[in-house]
């Protein structure tokens, strides 16, 4: 799980400070304040871990990748090629992590949490290179062990590592090799060390923390008559939710079963993610079924009322199709995943979204197997019924305050700036930004006074009649 992310000179966002990361995190901010650029930059991450050049530093993107952030120039802020992007990732590791030390078995380092630490600069052809990154290994709140790997310009790159002293093998005195990507030492840099082996493994531990992240846009496709699926497994239900259908099919030929909470119900997906929908009051009931026996086409039927026909999902309300993309992807991502989702409350009535609030929270309490999930939300939202009902839910204890980050971000001058909102534990906010959703108080005394007058004129034009 992520517990901290800190960026700085990445597009509106000139130093983010540390964000902290709980198991639930929600965003509010403006249109176009910058909090959607923080979860691109993760994305972008992602992405350059899946591509196969190790000398890209960072995979901007293009038609083919989860996302395209145009060029490097784009991304640093106030458009300056001579900013540094620097930005670092902490997280808690599935397992403690020990590092032994092969020359000295005596000597070991274990930690929880490891934290990466990059820094990247415009090349000659303005494109990203990496310059530095360092990792840290925690035990708690303590730093353990750490090694940093820089590449300085057109001179030599070098490593080094404390307390754990690396030690060149005989015959073995070529340069350290620059760093590939934002994150991995060189299998020729590793080679030119007798007790190097651990690093490869901080490596493996960021590829893995960034293949669990997952992403879902603000927008999802409109709903189709029909869907393929031909009994594959999906990695996720896509950017925009397009393969939210056969990702359900899929996780229901698989038998996987949930609850949304310890010793609850046990359910098979299908019927899981139906029961989702029925309560946040969308629909009555859901089925997906094939158009024909042996056909690799399928069609989703809802019932909006109890006494109500079924329907295509094509001819409901649009807010069905949007919402259930979110709901598929809270629950199909593998267990110890992230997933960062732009407005899941998108066309759905307040109470929906009151309700969408009760989804995350049993996406971070849900068993599979009678395990813990151990999944993150993250969730950028402009709901204040969906605010109200996780303060609600903080207050009569189904989630802890402490389980809970809630951050406003808004622009300060050519900036982002993000505050972080306390939460305590009765679910009160106690430092609510000045118009945090509009200027309420101020609409109620202008819809008074506009009120008073209308009546003093007509009382007064009553006199005259």
């Amino acid at each position: 799980m992520l517990t901290e992310l800190h960026i700085k000179n990445f597009k509106a966002w000139q130093d983010t400070g540390p964000i902290r990361l709980a198991p639930l995190t929600v965003i509010f901010g403006a249109n176009s304040s910058g909090k959607s650029s923080l979860g691109q930059l993760v994305i972008a991450l992602k992405q350059t871990v899946q591509l196969a050049d190790r000398k890209r530093a960072l995979h901007l993107g293009d038609e083919n990748s989860l996302i395209d952030l145009g060029t490097f120039a784009d991304c640093l802020f106030a458009h300056d090629l001579k900013q540094l992007l620097e930005f670092s990732l902490r997280w808690r590791l599935p397992s403690a992590l020990t590092v032994k030390n092969s020359l000295d078995p005596a000597k070991s380092y274990h930690g929880d949490e490891l934290r990466l630490s990059s820094t990247l600069r415009a090349d000659k052809a303005e494109q990203p290179q990496t310059i530095a990154f360092r990792y840290e290994l925690f035990d708690g709140e303590n730093e353990v062990l750490a090694v940093g790997h820089h590449a300085r310009g057109t001179s030599q790159a070098k490593l080094e590592c404390a307390p754990l002293k690396l030690v060149r093998a005989v015959g073995r005195g070529w340069p350290v090799e620059p760093p590939e990507k934002f994150y991995r030492f060189a299998d020729r840099t590793l080679l030119r060390y007798q007790n190097a082996d651990f690093l490869a493994d901080f490596a493996l531990q960021t590829e893995s923390i960034l293949e669990r992240m997952y992403f879902l846009g603000p927008l999802r496709r409109p709903a189709r008559r029909v869907y393929q699926w031909s009994g594959d497994t999906l990695p996720d239900v896509g950017a925009q939710g397009e393969y939210a259908i056969p990702a359900l099919l899929a996780a229901t030929a698989q038998e996987r079963k949930l609850t949304r909470g310890h010793r609850q119900r046990v359910l098979r997906f299908d019927e899981f993610i139906a029961r989702w929908l029925a309560d946040l009051g969308v629909i009555h009931s859901f089925t997906v079924q094939a158009v024909a026996k042996g056909r690799k086409e399928y069609e989703v039927l809802v019932r909006t009322h109890p006494k109500s026909h079924q329907v295509r999902l094509t001819d409901v309300g649009f807010g069905v199709s949007q919402v259930l993309p979110a709901l598929v992807q809270a629950f199909y991502a593998p267990p110890g995943s992230t997933v960062w989702m732009e407005q899941p409350e998108i066309h759905l009535h307040p109470q929906a979204q009151s309700n969408l609030a009760d989804v995350f929270i049993s996406a971070v309490k849900s068993y599979e197997g009678s395990v813990p999930r151990n999944m993150q939300p993250i969730v950028e939202t402009h709901s204040e019924h969906f605010l109200a009902r996780l303060q609600r839910r903080v207050a009569e204890e189904q989630i802890s305050a402490d389980d809970v980050a809630i951050y406003f971000v808004k622009r300060d001058g050519a900036a982002a700036q993000m505050d972080a909102l306390k939460l305590n534990i009765f679910g009160e906010i106690e430092n609510w930004p000045d118009n945090f959703f509009g200027d309420e108080m101020g609409d109620i005394a202008a819809r008074t006074m506009a009120a008073l007058r209308r009546q003093a004129a007509t009382h007064k034009n009553g006199e005259r009649g």
